[in-house]
């Protein structure tokens, strides 16, 4: 079992007053680690180190391809070290392996990125009138807030501290209590790099103590936030006491539509993979499946025979469906599988798993849900898990009412041949991202990633997401 510490203003630290936190494996139970249970005093020691650290020359006299090449570092020591990050991340989120390893290579690309992007933020020049020059510059915000959720952590904290930093803010780390050990291993790094002190700090504990220190300090510039609805309304609360901008993204109940003309099998593996992917624990988990009603039952019969060769169990042991995080998350998972028992049909799986030797892991069958009402809970509110909802639409615009019909905006998949009818649906669904013929995109590292609607405002992902750490000044200098 490891004893972690926290990292503020190049220094490892316990809390001021001793007290821990018990990190479990989701696989089997197991303590792996203990974390410092930061409160608001430890927040406060680490925004004003980043605060001084932002003031501080050292920092500001770093140039915009030095710090291009700080993250070409960090990107490097993720590489040296992929197979222990990859271990540590499966341990703490409970994930497959391989989906272990994903994610730490879309860290390693994220750091890449914006490695690359850090000398190439460019300004303006506005033509005025004879004797004026009129220029715009973009410059860091400041102390960069970033709150992290569980389910994929270093690839969260991957992209907004790179666009932070490439920029020249300094970073306040906030990790979920349930999966610290790569943001540590993330400070580690960090502080082999020997940055000025305070450019990076991580602060661990629990969100509503450590989490809302930090998105309510005064001193912080900017708050990133992943996470539940509810919680990113009180984040946003919060820092607009201080006028703080905050990037949300938060829910989704995004839908997959399959049109009767699709590429079958291809569309098959990618509504499989979009509810299945680290168990279903995504905001932007393909949950909805919107079928075209004359072929519904031939396509069903394809996603279930899919379901029931999906293999579940630890995430060492690398099968396709690792365990829920906890056992508040996994109530919460089989609350919504006794709802459809009341009010649709189970169609495949809804049963708890037990895995010998792992008997303290929450595991739950690969599910798919059918004959419930579009405005029923199933339909609208997340469930985060392996759980898959069915929904018959007769044509184009019954599709595209469904898939507007909730709440959320995140992602949406369209599946068909007909590229204008899927250029039209992309054109009129409200979601952030849109996908034609797949899902996902290879992690989409440059594509901008955010919601409509209740899924959040602000963009992560790509060159866009510079700007959430910069702001804009104008400057108009007369000569004549």
């Amino acid at each position: 079992m490891k004893e972690l510490k926290m990292y503020i203003n190049g220094k490892w630290m316990d809390t001021a007053d001793g007290t821990t936190i018990d990190v479990r494996n989701p696989s089997n139970g197991e303590v792996i680690a203990t974390i410092p249970q930061g409160k608001a005093e430890d927040v406060d020691l680490a925004v004003r180190a980043a605060k001084q650290a932002f003031d501080n020359e050292a920092w500001r006299s770093v140039k915009p391809h030095e710090r291009g090449d700080i993250l070409f570092a960090i990107a490097d020591k993720l590489k040296e070290n992929r197979d222990e990050l990859a271990k540590l991340e499966t341990m703490d989120v409970g994930k497959p392996l391989s989906q272990g390893y994903a994610d730490v290579d879309a860290a390693i690309r994220y750091f890449q990125f914006y490695g690359g992007s850090a000398d190439k933020v460019m300004g303006d020049t506005i033509p005025i009138e004879d004797g004026i020059i009129d220029y715009v510059v973009r410059e860091p915000v400041g102390v960069t807030a970033h709150i992290i959720p569980w389910n994929y952590p270093i690839q969260i904290i991957s992209r907004s501290v790179a666009a932070a930093i490439a920029t020249g803010n300094t970073v306040v780390v906030k990790s979920a209590e349930d999966t610290p050990m790569t943001a540590n291993k993330l400070a580690t790094y960090f502080d082999e790099l020997h940055l000025p002190e305070g450019v990076f700090n991580h602060v661990t504990g629990y969100g509503y103590d450590a989490g809302a220190a930090l998105s309510s300090h005064r001193l912080v510039n900017h708050v990133t936030f992943t996470g539940s609805v509810p919680t990113g309304i009180a984040v946003a609360q919060a820092a607009m006491k201080n006028v703080v901008p905050v990037t949300l993204e938060l829910g989704g109940k995004s839908p997959n539509i399959v049109f009767s003309d699709c590429d079958v099998d291809k569309t098959v593996q990618g509504v499989v993979r979009a509810i299945i992917q680290n168990a279903g624990q995504t905001c932007s988990a393909g949950a909805r499946l919107l079928v075209e009603k004359s072929f519904k039952d031939e396509f069903l019969v394809k996603v279930i025979e899919q379901f029931k060769q999906l293999q579940v169990g630890p995430g060492l042991d690398d099968k396709d469906i690792g365990p829920i995080l906890n056992e508040k998350q996994f109530h919460r998972v089989m609350e919504f599988i006794e709802l459809a028992k009341e009010e649709g049909e189970i169609l495949v799986g809804g049963n708890r798993i037990t895995i010998e030797g792992s008997e303290d892991g929450c595991y739950v069958e690969p599910t798919i849900i059918d004959g419930v009402k579009p405005d029923s809970k199933l339909a609208q509110e997340e469930i985060f898990g392996p759980v898959l909802t069915v929904f018959p639409f007769e044509d184009t615009e019954e599709a595209l009412s469904l898939a507007n019909s909730t709440d959320y905006g995140l992602v949406t998949g369209i599946w068909t041949q007909d590229i204008s009818r899927a250029h039209y649906l992309a054109s009129r669904i409200d979601s952030g991202q849109v996908f034609i013929n797949n899902y996902g995109a290879g992690g989409g590292i440059q594509m901008p990633f955010g919601g409509y609607k209740r899924s959040g405002f602000g963009r992560e992902k790509g060159w866009i997401a510079l700007y959430n750490y910069t702001q804009v000044k104008n400057v108009a200098v007369k000569y004549h």
